[in-house]
Formats: C-alpha cells, structure tokens, sequence
C-alpha cells in the first residue's frame, strides 16, 4: 500500500504557537483554506484509492477538496489519527508548556511509551489508536491502493518515527513539514513501512507556506525548549 500522510492546513492555533489538540478544534485560517484547494492540483497524478481524516474539523477541511474533485470518492473521518493530545498543557504558548510536550512525545520514540502527557495519555495509547486506524484502512483495500490521509504534525511525526524501518528515530524531528506537507510511505501493518517521500512543504507550493504557523515537533529541541 502507498499511503499518503498529510498534514492538515494552517489554523489560527498555528499562527499562534499554541498546543490546541482537543476535538473538534479551529477551523483553517483563510490561508489554510487556499492550502486546502490546492491538494486536489498536487495530487491529480496520484491513484487515490481513499481519503481519511481526523475527527478534528481542520482534517476534515483539507480533505473535502481532494474529496469533491474526486467525485464520488467520501472523506471517510476515523477515531484515532486525530493529533497527539496536550492534556494539561492545552492552550498554552510558552516554552516549558512547548518543551514538556516535546520531551514526552519523543520519549515515546525512545521507547518510554509509559510516560503520559501531563494530564494526558501515554504512548502506548496514542500508537494503539493510530495503527488500528491504518490497520483499518489497510483492510478496507488492495495492497497496491494509495490512499490519503489527513491528520496532524506531531501525530505523523512521532508515528512514522516510530513505524517506519529505513529511517533513524530522530529523523522526522528534523525535517520542515509544514502546513499540507505529506509523507509517502510504502508497506503494511504486517510487513512494516518505509518512507519513500518526505515532502515539508505545502502540496501546492512553497508560496503557500507560512514560515510563522509553527509546528512544535518539528523545531530543532535546542530552539524549543530554550
């Protein structure tokens, strides 16, 4: 299976540098809108087999583009690729808010998945929910199917971290993936995955990137936890 990881486009809680991880969330800025209408263009080379989105509404709205060019293809919304929650640190913009949720998503990549997210669950809970989604979607088609997903950047981060077997750990951490930015992964839930495409910016350009809409899990840790 190909499978298509995208993140959703910007919303005001990007401008801002806040964690806003609870359903259902903001909605897209009107740059992320234009992000949004640009997929179906970035993509129309692309065998679509399926379109997947969070239970958050900024998914949802980045998919329904690809989902109304492709005609009758449904955006199908699933319960566990919503992004990584922030628990006790939701809403907050300052740094140590910034760096206990850096520290604890990637100790799970380390391998500590015991430890929980202030107020919030552990690693074992956020894998558990993600790959059953892709387990899911996996069953629901051929092995040579590609299918797209929308979800969240620290959430594809710290799963393809995590999952894929031809990258090192900390190799998702340092890489730009701005808002629509996608990773292209080739495998199966039984086989494993391999990342064949790691595209950081917007599917339409880099003229729809916003160097201001942050991506917490994505900054080097020494400029996010300073």
């Amino acid at each position: 299976m190909r499978l298509l990881l995208i993140r959703h486009g910007q919303t005001p809680a990007n401008v801002r540098g806040e964690l806003d991880t609870a359903a259902p969330g903001p909605a897209l800025t009107e740059l992320g809108r234009a992000q949004a209408a640009a997929v179906p263009d970035a993509l129309a080379s692309e065998r679509i087999d399926g379109i997947y989105a969070s239970r958050l509404v900024r998914t949802q709205q980045t998919a329904a583009p690809l989902a109304r060019v492709r005609g009758e293809m449904h955006r199908v919304v699933l319960p566990g690729i919503h992004e990584i929650e922030a628990g006790d640190l939701e809403g907050r913009t300052d740094k140590e808010a910034i760096r206990a949720y850096v520290d604890v998503i990637w100790a799970w990549v380390a391998g500590d998945l015991a430890l929980r997210m202030p107020g919030g669950g552990d690693g074992h809970e956020f894998y558990g929910r993600f790959d059953a989604d892709l387990a899911r979607i996996a069953a629901e088609h051929d092995p040579d199917a590609t299918v797209a997903v929308f979800s969240h950047g620290a959430a594809i981060r710290v799963w393809t971290a995590a999952r894929a077997t031809n990258i090192a750990p900390d190799f998702p951490g340092r890489q730009h993936l701005d808002n629509t930015g996608v990773v292209a992964l080739t495998g199966s839930p039984a086989d494993g995955w391999i990342v064949t495409e790691w595209a950081g910016e917007p599917l339409g350009g880099a003229a729809l990137n916003d160097p201001a809409a942050d991506d917490v899990a994505g900054e080097p840790r020494d400029e996010a936890v300073e």
